[in-house]
């Protein structure tokens, strides 16, 4: 059951914040929903947006500059929060990169994380969930995200491409098992066999496949990005996508750093590219 916290006037539609009680998780969750003007039997196409590093479910739609675009489409956007809150593990506020919002879109399975820290099933259950309780077409929804939210796309994307029709990022953990934010990451939450990583590595898996998403992947990278150099690794995706036969457009941006301003500025272009391929 949804439980609607608040609801705003935007763009001939409604900004709308919810919580329920998640079943991966096992805590009340929190998530965002911009629903634009729409007829009252109208079935529309869909496009989760999972937020990076320290963000929440508020993130996205306060800062993105999406919801007018979205409305010209016809299109729901959806945002997540990035972790539990309150689950009340020793340590997960310690770190910024770690633990309370910086769930990494994995389902973790060393104690104690793995009781409560299951981003990924946490959201195939809420696209199921909404598909059910708002009026989504479930064969049109798409799927993007930023840094870690742009991991957790790409590579919820490529395990469930027939969940998720289109995909793109912006400025990705491209190859999340070969940078210190990822190796933090699914050491704590994973244990120590890489093994057992690499089915949440995008890289990784679009090397294993061939061409899983015909119409391209679209992404976005700033060349101001004080990460790019450590924690990014776009050219190894981009080198997994010629591997695979997958259509990539990288763009690099001269000057653009990792925040919204960048996002902020090609957020229609991305939003444009999902609708074409969602229509």
């Amino acid at each position: 059951m949804l439980e609607l916290i608040s609801e705003h006037a935007c763009f001939g539609g409604t900004q709308r914040f919810y919580r329920h009680q998640s079943q991966a998780i096992g805590l009340p969750m929190r998530f965002s929903v911009f629903m634009p003007a729409h007829a009252a039997d109208a079935r529309l196409p869909a496009l989760f947006y999972l937020a990076g590093l320290t963000c929440n479910e508020e993130t996205f739609m306060t800062k993105a500059g999406a919801q007018r675009v979205a409305a010209e489409h016809g299109m729901v956007l959806i945002a997540p929060d990035t972790s539990p809150r309150g689950a009340n593990v020793a340590g997960e506020t310690d770190d910024w990169d770690f633990g309370a919002g910086a769930g990494f879109y994995v389902d973790a399975t060393e104690a104690p994380w793995s009781e409560r820290y299951r981003m990924y099933s946490y959201i195939l259950e809420l696209r199921a969930l909404l598909v059910a309780e708002l009026p989504l077409a479930a064969e049109r929804i798409g799927i993007f995200g930023h840094s870690m939210g742009g991991h957790g796309a790409l590579m919820l994307a490529l395990r469930n491409p027939t969940l998720f029709r289109s995909v793109s990022a912006f400025a990705p953990i491209a190859a999340p098992t070969l940078c210190p934010w990822g190796q933090k990451a699914f050491s704590g939450y994973l244990g120590k066999d890489q093994g057992s990583w690499e089915q949440y590595d995008a890289s990784l898996l679009m090397a294993g496949m061939q061409t899983p998403f015909p119409n391209g992947v679209l992404i976005d990278q700033g060349l101001g990005d004080k990460f790019l150099p450590s924690q990014l690794n776009p050219e190894v995706f981009e080198a997994a996508c010629r591997k695979a036969a997958q259509p990539l457009t990288l763009r690099r941006h001269a000057d653009y750093d990792h925040g919204y301003y960048f996002i902020s500025t090609f957020m229609a272009d991305h939003l444009h590219f999902h609708a074409n391929q969602l229509a």
